[in-house]
């Protein structure tokens, strides 16, 4: 098929558009390069430097015809969105209903990468999608107004967009400057021989999950019949100092971290049941937490 990957430049959206030259289809990866990297983009797939609020988006969807649009492209640092909620609110919510608006008039279905922990807040058990939503940040909130804009989208137009709530993503080409990337800052660390640190006592949990697999996750629902939420996690909670060791065996290091304050307002306990997810996309995480690690270091140790 023909997709078009926003923020195709960035980490989760560079993978996914691999994973798609992979399979045969004609990938276009849009990004404005305000975090991404145009060195993330193969060959393989066209690359076209728009960003998602400016009227070329509509042109090229219009041009292009796709029949999916996979729209990861988005202000993903939580500190920012306390500090520019208005900044974080345009990228993420004019910006995505600048996407939906784009792909109807072309007859392209939406796949949209959403968040899982920064939606339900803390959970006392694995999240399943009919849980309560708690975010407890403009940028969780701005991902949960993608979401409704997007059911929004469903019941008025007949589409059948699709949102993917995702899990701690970690892999190659993730950046230990940007929100979320516990895995990188650590590797990184562990690289230059720097100092780890941990917030608080470390027995906070989180699932994380694979980028590769995450991949995966984004082609099987946009081959899936209907519209509706998915969580894309491994559902299994890993406390960050058990990661932190998981980190230093994979780098071939013994390393004690060192243990500062916790941050106000972070979420202690973050895990994601995809149960649903399984049954009716038939998706689930393959890919070990040690395995992938140590496939992250072998990247990270080559850059």
């Amino acid at each position: 098929m023909r997709a078009i990957v926003t923020g195709g430049a960035g980490f989760i959206g560079s993978h996914l558009v691999d994973a798609l030259v992979a399979r045969g289809d004609e990938v276009h990866a849009v990004d404005s390069l305000a975090t991404g990297s145009r060195d993330n983009v193969g060959a393989a797939a066209e690359f076209h430097e728009i960003d998602i609020r400016d009227e070329g988006l509509g042109a090229l969807v219009a041009r292009l015809r796709p029949e999916v649009v996979f729209h990861l492209a988005a202000q993903a640092d939580v500190g920012t969105s306390v500090e520019q909620p208005a900044f974080d609110a345009d990228v993420n919510v004019v910006g995505t209903v600048r996407v939906l608006e784009a792909a109807r008039a072309a007859g392209a279905r939406v796949v949209f990468a959403s968040t899982g922990g920064a939606i339900y807040g803390e959970c006392e058990r694995p999240a399943r999608e009919d849980d309560e939503r708690r975010p407890a940040s403009p940028y969780a909130t701005s991902k949960l107004a993608g979401e409704e804009y997007l059911a929004t989208w469903n019941r008025l137009h007949g589409t059948r967009h699709v949102a993917c709530r995702l899990a701690n993503v970690y892999g190659p080409r993730q950046l230990p400057s940007l929100e979320g990337g516990v895995v990188a800052i650590f590797l990184d660390r562990l690289r230059d021989g720097r100092e780890t640190q941990i917030f608080g006592d470390g027995r906070q949990t989180r699932d994380f999950v694979y980028v590769g697999d995450v991949a995966q996750a984004f082609l099987a629902a946009a081959s899936a019949g209907g519209a509706g939420i998915y969580n894309v996690g491994t559902g299994i909670a890993t406390s960050v100092l058990d990661l932190h060791g998981l980190c230093a065996q994979a780098a071939g290091m013994e390393q004690e971290p060192h243990f500062v304050p916790e941050r106000p307002g972070d979420i202690l306990d973050s895990v994601l049941d995809s149960t649903r997810t399984e049954r009716e996309l038939g998706w689930q995480a393959e890919t070990t937490l040690a395995g992938g690690l140590v496939q992250t270091w072998q990247w990270a140790r080559a850059e």
